[in-house]
């Protein structure tokens, strides 16, 4: 038994439409994601006597968008980006619409070096040595605390729990 041509066509039309509304709604989803802040779940960390909240990017999707699109961050937050290896990293602020500080933190949470970073830039700050972690936060707060290179940050990345 064959299908008549109408129906045939019918088919194709309905796979056509699904296929295309499928599409659609992926597109919108990762433009939608492009967008919007992601939100992460969060570990404390100590800087002396400072608690510190802090996302946990640990993917390149998550390193990627990082703190982009964002408003406003509360006073002790931040965003501590975990990669596989020690390597040197480097930040720009495209799409972050905040201005920030950043530390590049060895493996035992010492700072390495600190830059503060200009919103929507495409400036490069690199760690000064290899790392695998680096932690933003907002603008000036590692300097208004005397946090500088050889501090230490401790937390459960760093081996040292709060």
């Amino acid at each position: 038994m064959t299908e008549r041509a109408p129906l045939k066509s019918l088919r194709r039309t309905v796979v056509t439409m699904a296929s295309v509304c499928l599409c659609t709604a992926l597109w919108s989803q990762t433009v939608l994601a492009q967008t919007q802040p992601q939100r992460l779940p969060t570990l404390p960390l100590s800087a002396g006597m400072h608690i510190i909240k802090a996302e946990l990017a640990l993917t390149p999707e998550q390193h990627q968008i990082g703190l982009m699109h964002r408003t406003s961050m509360g006073t002790n937050e931040g965003m501590l980006f975990v990669f596989d290896r020690p390597g040197q990293q480097c930040f720009w602020m495209k799409n972050t619409l905040i201005p920030l500080q950043i530390a590049f933190l060895a493996d035992d949470g010492t700072v390495v070096n600190l830059a503060e970073m200009k919103p929507k830039s495409l400036d490069s700050h690199c760690s000064t040595r290899p790392v695998r972690f680096v932690l933003e936060m907002n603008t000036n707060w590692f300097t208004k605390r005397g946090i500088q290179a050889g501090s230490q940050i401790r937390g459960e990345p760093f081996g040292t729990p709060r």
